[in-house]
């Protein structure tokens, strides 16, 4: 069986992936949630002509040589000054407030000096100076935040100057993990001559989580038929959108997840890939579920994830793909396989700009490179290596 493109391998996926479902949450709730629906301003903001800081309101054209203003009221955020600045008058103001009637500037308290009521400045200001306009940060009928737009809170502070008390965005999958294989134990757990800790479900959780409406971990299913099946049946049972294995995906002797995920009736799209680490990935579907499954090697499961997984989650959620860097390498790259390489590297800050430092170590068990990485290295299929310099493609670990 050939190895499937990378490319066309996402394709595949991206193509079983649902369309968005919105549905509404508190304003309080959104962050980190996607806008399904575009966000347009209902007012305009500011509400009324306010002032930019403390000081006074004033008709600029007044402030001439001799000038004295006769003081005739305040201002102040939440209590504006009801009446009008006529000739020769002004208001004192605080940041905020509205600027009354009849005034057309605000002049700073320092440039006053106050004599009781009479008040005069150091020199002239320009009509609209230090006034924030009505509608001057957005008028009704703005798009304030576009559809695709994961909130954080520079947005929801948007929306909450909108007076939106919740918003339309995209729900999200629900998500169960499953690690495979007899030679497994958890975190913390005495360890016989022939036994390594699983890692893989602790990784994965926290890179889905902030896509999921909630990330189930099953635990570990040992390398028995009737185990794994029961297992994945309770699993499926619970009708997950999308269900992620680790481990078991090759075709040994002792790799049966394939075997028994077909038996309950899952539809195998593709399960190799041309690429390293991570050769052996598997993708299917049964009913609803979306099923990956991922191979046992730490680095291989946690770059597979990113490579495929994570353009499914962000398209399931909607959010607006963003391309992948192209930096400058901070050292050369060796000549690669006909497989595409995922290559660890480090993304270093230089007096000209960021580049990327290539990882030599690439053996998919070695998980302390991984925890260096920043990005990842995408190299073409039979690349010649690239010298110091050179731009090359990246895609960064961490990014959403």
């Amino acid at each position: 069986m050939s190895l499937l493109p990378v490319e066309d391998a996402i394709a595949a996926i991206l193509a079983r992936v649902p369309a968005v479902q919105p549905e509404s949450v508190a304003l309080a709730h959104a962050n980190g949630r996607v806008l399904a629906k575009t966000l347009f301003a209902t007012h305009d903001q500011p509400p009324f002509n306010a002032s930019a800081m403390d000081g006074y309101a004033v008709r600029a054209a007044d402030i001439v040589p001799g000038h004295r203003l006769t003081l005739i009221g305040t201002s102040q955020a939440g209590a504006g000054f009801s009446g009008s600045v006529a000739a020769g008058q002004c208001v004192r103001i605080f940041t905020g407030a509205p600027v009354p009637s009849g005034a057309d500037a605000v002049i700073m308290q320092e440039e006053a000096t106050v004599n009781g009521n009479l008040v005069s400045f150091a020199e002239q200001p320009k009509p609209g100076r230090s006034i924030r306009s009505i509608g001057n940060d957005f008028a009704t009928g703005d798009a304030l935040i576009e559809a695709g737009t994961r909130m954080g809170p520079m947005q929801l502070a948007v929306a909450a100057a909108a007076n939106a008390p919740s918003l339309t965005v995209a729900t999200r999958p629900r998500i169960a993990l499953l690690a495979t294989g007899d030679e497994l134990v958890l975190p913390g757990s005495p360890l016989a001559p022939d036994q390594i800790v699983a890692s893989n479900s602790f990784g994965l959780a926290p890179m889905f989580a902030p896509y999921a409406a909630e990330v189930t971990d099953h635990g570990i299913a040992r390398d028995d038929r009737a185990a794994l099946r029961a297992k994945l049946e309770s699993i499926f049972a619970a009708e997950p959108d999308i269900l992620i294995t680790t481990g078991g995906a090759s075709v040994g002797d002792h790799d049966i997840v394939q075997e028994i995920l077909l038996e309950l009736g899952v539809t195998l799209d593709f399960w190799r890939i041309n690429m390293r680490p991570g050769k052996p990935l598997m993708f299917g579907t049964r009913g609803k579920t979306l099923i990956f499954g991922l191979p046992g090697n730490p680095v291989s499961a946690m770059v597979t994830a990113t490579v495929f997984i994570k353009p499914a989650l962000r398209k399931w959620v909607g959010y607006v793909e963003q391309p992948n860097w192209r930096l400058p390498l901070a050292g050369p790259t060796p000549p690669n396989s006909a497989r595409r390489h995922f290559m660890r590297a480090q993304l270093v800050h230089t007096p000209t700009g960021p580049e990327l430092m290539p990882i030599s170590q690439t053996d998919s068990g070695h998980t302390s490179s991984l925890s260096n990485a920043d990005m990842l290295i995408i190299q073409p299929e039979s690349d010649p290596g690239a010298h110091a310099g050179s731009i090359v493609e990246s895609i960064e670990i961490d990014a959403f």
